[in-house]
This record gives C-alpha cells, structure tokens and sequence, in this order.
C-alpha cells in the first residue's frame, strides 16, 4: 500500500483506508519518514504563506497603518519538528501587537487613557490561510504515504 498503491479484491484494504493494523503499521514503517517530511516542508511553505498575508494585512487599512514599517518587519515564522510533530510558529515580539489586533480600552500603565478600536491583520490572515495549510498537509502526506 506503501508509495500510493491501490487497494486490490481481497485486500485488508478497502475504499483507501487501512482495515488492518498490521498493514497499516507496515506501510508508516515505509513511508512515515517521507510522510513526515513532506508534512513539514507543507508546514515551512504554508506558516510563509501566513506570514506574507499578516504582513500584507498589516499594511493599511483594515488593519494598522504602516508609519515606520518596524511593525510589519517585526513578524516571524518558525517551524520545529521533534519526530512526528511539527509545529508552526507565525508571531510578533512586538509590544503593541495585542493591542493593534484586538484593540484597547481603558487606562495603561502610566495612567492614559485608550479607546483603541481593533486593526486586525493576524485573524483574516489565518482565516485565509489555514484551510489552504490543511489542504496542502493532507495532500502532502496522501501522496507520500
């Protein structure tokens, strides 16, 4: 089953799915190396995708008005796996990041007051990238597997 081989009358396969455990730990034995590694190069590919549309949201309206662009340049992505678990990373360590997302009412810590309306850029960015991420990841590790 291993390299995209159709299931065959009789075998413990049926409709693409394994039925047997045996065979399906067989075929992750193969293939899980490359099954993993094609996942991770989807996760590199889409956590960039991401940021290049929260960067892109973050120039203007809707989201916050680019001034510097310190901001927008501040974003990151970062991609760490520790065998078969891969985890996409797509931040900012800039300090007025919350705020600019969600906004900010009330007094800050030096006693201004703020009524601070939301410039989202992070949560459209995610809304259009991540069913891409998770289309990319199912195809990439169907095909490996």
């Amino acid at each position: 089953m291993a390299g995209g081989a159709r299931p065959e009358a009789g075998d413990p396969v049926s409709s693409g799915t394994f039925q047997d455990a045996g065979r399906l730990a067989e075929a992750l034995s193969l293939s899980g190396t490359a099954a993993v590694s094609a996942a991770e190069a989807a996760m590199r590919q889409g956590a960039q995708t991401l940021l290049a549309q929260v960067q892109h949201h973050a120039s203007g309206r809707p989201g916050p008005r680019v001034i510097t662009g310190h901001y927008r340049a501040s974003w990151q992505s970062r991609v760490e796996s520790a065998g078969p678990v891969i985890v996409a990373e797509v931040g900012t360590n800039a300090p007025q990041g919350r705020r600019l997302e969600f906004g900010f009412v009330g007094v800050d810590s030096i006693g201004r007051r703020y009524a601070q309306r939301p410039n989202p850029h992070l949560g459209p960015a995610v809304e259009q990238a991540g069913p891409h991420l998770v289309r990319d990841l199912v195809q990439a590790i169907a095909e490996a597997l």
